[in-house]
This record gives C-alpha cells, sequence and structure tokens, in this order.
C-alpha cells in the first residue's frame, strides 16, 4: 500500500497530510478514483486512529487524504494546540481542493469524513459545498447545546463553571499577547478537561499516536457550547451517511439524530460508546464495512452501477 506524505499549503501556512493511493479498480473510471478526505476530533491528530480507516479504504480501492490540523501534529501554526473552529473547517476546504488536484483522483467524486468534533465539521462543509459526493459523519458532535447540557446532568454545574474561567483567563491572556493556558482534552470524571465521561480518558491515551498531546488552548470552551453544525446538514445535497453510538457518553446521539435527519442521511446504529468505533475496539470493523457499502452504493460510475453490490 503507497502512503505518502504531503503538505498543503493554506493562507502562507502548511497542513500535514497523508495521501494513501487507492488499489485496484474498484472505484476506477474514465476520470479517476474518488477520494475522501479524513479529518479528526477534538485535539486529535491523524495518527490517533486514523490509518486503520485510511487503509481500509486504500484497500478497497479509494484514495485517501488524511491531514492535521492548523496548530495540531505536524502542521504548522501558533499558538500550538488553538482549536479554530472556522479554521479547521478551511483546513477541510484546503485539503478538499488539494485532493481534486491529485493525479488518478476524480474531482467529481470527493467524499468527506469526519468523527467526533470533526464529525460535526463535515455536515457544515458539507452544506457548503455542493460539489461533494458523499459526506460521513461518525458519532458526531453535532451541538455544542446538547453536549454541554449532558456534561451539566453529568458533573453539575461546577463543570461548566471550571471550563468557563479557564476559558476566560486564556482569553484575556491571548489579548496581553501571553502563551496560551491550556487545559487537558481527556480527564477523568469530575476533573477539569474537555471530555470526561467515564473511560474516555484511558481510551484516548489507548488510542493516541506519538504526535498527540492532551492540551487545547481552553479559549475553545467559550465557544465550543454555542458551535451546532447539525443545524446546517439540511444544506447538503450528496448521500450522507450518520453513524451513532446509541451509548455515547461524550457527543449525544440524540443531537447526532435529529442531525440526521435534517440531513435526510441514512443511519447506521452502533450499541456502543463513543471510542467503540476505534481501531482495537469491538465496533470499528463493523463501521468500516457500512462506510464501504454506503460508498460502493453512491460514488459507482455508470459502467459500476449496473453491477450487482453484495449486501452484508
Amino acid at each position: 500500500m503507497t502512503l505518502l506524505e504531503r503538505t498543503i499549503p493554506i493562507a502562507g501556512e502548511s497542513l500535514a497530510a497523508w495521501h494513501l493511493v487507492g488499489e485496484g479498480d474498484a472505484f476506477a473510471g474514465v476520470a479517476g478514483r474518488p477520494c475522501v478526505v479524513m479529518g479528526h476530533g477534538f485535539g486529535a491528530t491523524r495518527d490517533c486512529g486514523l490509518q486503520s480507516f485510511a487503509e481500509r479504504f486504500a484497500a478497497a480501492g479509494l484514495d485517501v487524504v488524511a491531514f492535521d490540523y492548523h496548530h495540531f501534529g505536524a502542521s504548522t501554526g501558533d499558538p500550538r494546540g488553538l482549536i479554530d473552529l472556522a479554521g479547521q473547517r478551511a483546513d477541510y476546504a484546503a485539503a478538499i481542493a488539494f485532493a481534486r488536484g491529485l493525479d488518478g483522483v476524480d474531482a467529481e467524486r470527493i467524499v468527506i469524513w469526519g468523527v467526533s468534533f470533526a464529525g460535526g465539521h463535515v455536515l457544515q462543509v458539507g452544506a457548503e459545498d455542493p460539489r461533494l459526493a458523499a459526506v460521513i459523519s461518525v458519532t458526531p458532535a453535532a451541538d455544542g447545546v446538547a453536549t454541554l447540557v449532558d456534561l451539566l446532568r453529568r458533573e453539575g454545574p461546577r463543570a461548566g463553571l471550571r471550563l468557563t474561567v479557564a476559558g476566560l483567563r486564556d482569553a484575556v491572556g491571548a489579548l496581553r499577547g501571553r502563551p496560551p493556558v491550556t487545559a487537558p482534552i481527556v480527564a477523568g470524571p469530575g476533573e477539569l478537561g474537555a471530555l470526561t465521561a467515564p473511560g474516555a480518558k484511558e481510551a484516548m491515551e489507548a488510542l493516541a499516536g506519538p504526535s498527540w498531546t492532551n492540551a487545547v488552548a481552553a479559549r475553545i470552551f467559550l465557544q465550543a457550547g454555542s458551535y451546532r453544525p447539525g443545524r446546517r446538514a439540511g444544506g447538503i445535497t450528496c448521500p450522507l451517511l450518520v453513524q451513532v453510538a446509541d451509548a455515547d457518553r461524550t457527543a449525544p446521539p440524540g443531537a447526532a439524530m435529529v442531525a440526521a435527519k435534517r440531513g435526510r442521511a441514512e443511519v447506521r446504529h452502533y450499541p456502543c460508546d463513543h471510542f467503540d468505533v476505534y481501531p482495537g475496539w469491538a465496533w470499528h470493523d463493523a463501521v468500516v464495512d457500512h462506510e464501504l457499502l454506503f460508498l460502493r452504493r453512491h460514488l459507482a460510475t455508470a459502467e459500476q452501477a449496473t453491477a450487482t453490490v453484495p449486501a452484508t
């Protein structure tokens, strides 16, 4: 399998990315192969489990571009650990444009894929780019209000207060030119952190790659509660797959279902928690199987459309 290190230019900076070249001709058409553009979740880097998804796609015949956001992993951007909501969606747009220019890729069959926080991003990016061929949203954080309510219900108002205080300290420090005030991405229940559901810290640490650090600039906590990308899902005109972990304690599954209904999505349900869709966990293979079945149905060329797609 061919995995190439790539650099994607954007506004004087650069995104680090992998380009996996699809194997075989299962998805190939006259204009080339489709390409799946992949981004990760809240503060995560591409070496935190994305390679397994990407390799399955490439083995099936799809090209893949998996990138790190600005301020994370091997991408440029200072300060480190800064989650810029509009900036991360712009990173998706830059990666899509890059994928459309790759040799051997069909520019009209670009798919965007996102998990967790990026599962929310792709709902908005998908609504803004009518050329996309398909959107896959995995265990999406579709509604910041629902996530905040879930946190307050589970841990009480002090949890929200701690995040707000940390966010204000960071925002005020940024105005004064100081380095970021950081907070953990994952922490134990009752501790200061973005993801504090039971088991989240242990699962993320097991998944983490060498470029990941457990820290984000805390100012994101002042914005995350009002980030509601699921409301944009109704603007998606291409096929949409939403994959919901019904026992998700990190990204509320009810909010994912509301977004899926808005987007007229195909929905797949899994009786598991948020991190159980990643490699090494029980539901990973089923999640990827369903993604490939979805893509075989919707990315077929005119010639391939006459062939029978085997059922799972």
